[in-house]
């Protein structure tokens, strides 16, 4: 952890964050606005990785893309790895086409199973089965799952510890919560799973958190102060990277100050927020901390650019998270397959739109099926945009990149 991080661990055992509580969730409600909680993918395990794959590794030990080269990739494979789709973390029987006709870069294992961690690697080892040097150039498939805590927890049964809700976890302290997490990561590891879309790094300082319908209804804040959370997140981080799994930091540039949730309401407005607050600086500090991805929001941003949600923003992608926090890592959309914050938008502007403003993956959780039209609408706009074609190749060589650093 860097010094600022470290120096606010005391911070995970805050008054605050221990006495306050959020509201009660019922399994049977509706999921919160991430990468929706009762839908997640994973996987693991398949080919070797190819020469060009493998060459990226002494590259890449801070998100660097330096000595990546495309040479022999088609424009169709390359938008393939941006795109990463929803497979039913249950299922027997994946729809493998996304691997082998679209050049998916990940899955996300979605919704809820209880099979266990032998099964989930069984269900891994399927899908990274069909990566090919004709589909993908041997690059394996990132295996991503929502393994928060509490109701957000996609994998359980044998194998996997029930977590407790971010809120709880903060009681532990630090120390405490990274070696948890640590043991967490491992189990996540030894299923395939190899990029986990967690922790929470929302900032929920409104007076009522249990209001916040994404985030503080559900009790996924580590806490209602910065020190708090930038100590909790960044313990829980540290524990998925020691045991190998990626973690992500969510839902840049914060979700604890709105009122609904993005994947079932439109209009979801933060109206508080601004390019220096102290929940942006939250992000600022973790980034720094090692290898991750980031995850942004599709709600709106009123002072940092308003009538445009975040994940399609180059002036909070671009400018913010890549300019003036200096991010060259990953930077990942919130689930934008069925989200009604996103509906004005068809699924290939989506994923254009995302491309534009700096993301590197765009994430079809919800609905795999659109991801026919989000790959169709990436082609067509490279071939007609020369900058465009450039900001595909960036986001791929950033995505290689962090495959590499899983070795």
């Amino acid at each position: 952890m860097g010094a600022a991080t470290a120096a606010a661990l005391a911070g995970c055992t805050s008054t605050d964050t221990a006495s306050s509580g959020g509201g009660s969730a019922s399994a049977a409600s509706s999921a919160p606005g991430s990468a929706t909680p009762s839908t997640s993918p994973s996987a693991d395990a398949g080919p070797t990785p190819s020469a060009s794959a493998s060459a990226t590794a002494a590259s890449t030990a801070a998100g660097t893309t330096d000595g990546i080269s495309l040479d022999g990739w088609t424009l169709e494979q390359k938008v393939g790895q941006l795109l990463v789709v929803g497979v039913d973390a249950g299922s027997t029987t994946p729809p493998g086409r996304y691997v082998t006709e679209l050049h998916v870069g990940g899955v996300f294992l979605s919704g809820r199973s209880s099979r266990g961690a032998s099964a989930t690697k069984a269900l891994v080892d399927s899908l990274q089965a069909l990566v090919t040097e004709d589909s993908a150039h041997g690059s394996r498939l990132l295996i991503s799952t929502d393994q928060e805590g509490g109701d957000v927890q996609v994998l359980s049964g044998p194998g996997f510890s029930t977590m407790p809700t971010a809120l709880t976890q903060a009681t532990s302290g630090a120390e405490a919560l990274k070696a948890s997490a640590t043991t967490w990561g491992a189990e996540l590891a030894s299923a395939g799973v190899t990029m986990n879309l967690a922790p929470d790094a929302d900032l929920v300082d409104i007076a009522d958190p249990t209001s916040n319908a994404p985030i503080g209804q559900w009790k996924r804040e580590y806490g209602h102060d910065a020190a708090t959370v930038t100590a909790c997140a960044g313990a829980f981080a540290a524990g998925m990277r020691g045991s190998g799994v990626i973690p992500t930091f969510k839902h840049f540039p914060g979700l604890g100050r709105v009122t609904q949730n993005t994947d079932i309401a439109s209009g979801v407005t933060d109206a508080v927020t601004t390019r220096e607050d102290a929940a942006v600086g939250i992000f600022r500090t973790l980034i720094g901390e090692g290898t991750c991805a980031v995850m942004a929001s599709s709600a709106d941003y009123s002072l940092i650019d308003a009538g445009t949600p975040a994940c399609f923003s180059s002036a909070v992608i671009t400018d913010l998270l890549r300019g003036d926090l200096g991010f060259e890592g990953v930077v990942i959309t919130d689930d934008v397959a069925a989200a009604v914050q996103v509906s004005d938008w068809t699924p290939g502007d989506r994923a254009v739109s995302a491309v534009k403003a700096g993301c590197d993956i765009v994430l079809a959780a919800a609905d795999a099926s659109v991801a026919d039209a989000m790959a169709s609408a990436l082609v067509e706009a490279a071939q007609a945009d020369e900058a465009f074609a450039a900001r595909v190749d960036a986001s791929v060589r950033r995505v290689l990149a962090l495959k590499a650093t899983l070795g």
